[in-house]
């Protein structure tokens, strides 16, 4: 059966893509295969279109890290045909053909059943990024972060995962601090529920400092670098910070004053290689307590002629709030 595949080529050390006709026998082998609707848009995404190599080895490839549809084909019996799934992390969009396919085959252990109360389309407004930011903020939960402690900061507010974490947070009644460098976006954070916006500057000043007035009693951080060694000494006693980024850098210089003086926590998160019954777990949250009435406000459907140009815009870091990809639509 054919299909359209978004595909990055590699010619003379330069990338090119383009929206081409594959086949089912094109796509690598697997457990089920599954006729995609929905997929998104992530910076790993970018990254992988662009030809960064630290995220796809071989192409040609066809990117996107996640997916939704409906099942066509498959061997294991957890699966039959007609049954709405998800796929996301694992090597979906990296190494194996992804998401920007309207077909895509992969292992069972990959896809998780789309529970009654999410649609497809909604699945994908979370996508990676937003349930990295429900792993981010389950993270702090079970940390012992609580909204009557303190105010929590978000950073790289207006991205996919910030945009997010602060409205499920707000939800969940913190007190959201939003970071940002886009100024003209800060009615449309407050409208997710953030209480208060504070500039880049203003927190990466007390950078390189041992220890600074506790201002924060969490965050979570989604561009990593200097912004992480920034925040963890203006961290209040038993505080903590969630780090899922590396935008802004992959080196952390702290000193171990927060850690030992007021007992802060690093809190890594990891969305791509966690169990598929975490995954799911959190995909059933999505759609039960931690659905989001705000979800489709800070979402922007895209059809497929679309994708180039929102993919350059995530890589230059100007992108804002969730992309959703329709691969019906041209």
């Amino acid at each position: 059966m054919s299909f359209l595949a978004y595909r990055v080529v590699e010619a003379d050390k330069k990338f090119d893509a383009s929206w081409v006709e594959q086949s089912d026998a094109d796509l690598p082998e697997g457990d089920v295969l599954i006729e995609v609707s929905y997929s998104s848009v992530n910076y790993k995404d970018a990254l992988s279109a662009s030809g960064n190599r630290g995220v796809t080895k071989e192409y040609p490839h066809t990117p996107g890290i996640d997916a939704a549809g409906v099942v066509l084909e498959s061997s294991d019996s957890a699966f039959a045909k007609g049954d709405e799934v998800v796929v996301f992390g694992y090597d979906l969009g990296m190494n194996t053909s992804g998401g920007y396919g309207q077909h895509i085959r992969v292992p069972a252990a990959w896809v998780l059943k789309k529970p009654a109360g999410i649609s497809a389309a909604e699945a994908m407004a979370w996508g990676t990024a937003g349930f990295t930011a429900a792993l981010s903020v389950q993270k702090l939960e079970r940390a012992g972060i609580s909204p009557d402690r303190g105010p929590v900061l978000v950073t790289g507010a207006t991205g996919g995962v910030g945009s997010v974490a602060v409205s499920l947070l707000s939800k969940l009644g913190y007190s959201v601090v939003a970071l940002s460098g886009k100024a003209d976006k800060n009615d449309w954070l407050e409208s997710l529920g953030a209480k208060r916006i504070v500039s880049r500057d203003n927190v990466l000043s007390l950078k390189g400092k041992a220890m600074a007035k506790p201002v924060f009693q969490a965050a979570v951080d989604t561009v990593g670098g200097d912004m992480v060694s920034a925040i963890l000494p203006q961290l209040m006693p038993e505080g903590a910070v969630t780090t899922c980024g590396m935008i802004a850098g992959v080196k952390v210089e702290a000193s171990v004053f927060p850690f030992i003086l007021r007992g802060v926590s690093l809190l890594g998160v990891d969305s791509v290689e966690i169990p598929r019954a975490d995954k799911q777990a959190v995909l059933d949250k999505a759609a039960a307590d931690w659905k989001l009435d705000s979800l489709e406000s800070m979402t922007t459907e895209i059809g497929r002629k679309e994708l180039p140009d929102v993919l350059a815009r995530i890589i230059k870091g100007e992108g804002v709030g969730r992309y959703r990809v329709n691969l019906n639509k041209d």
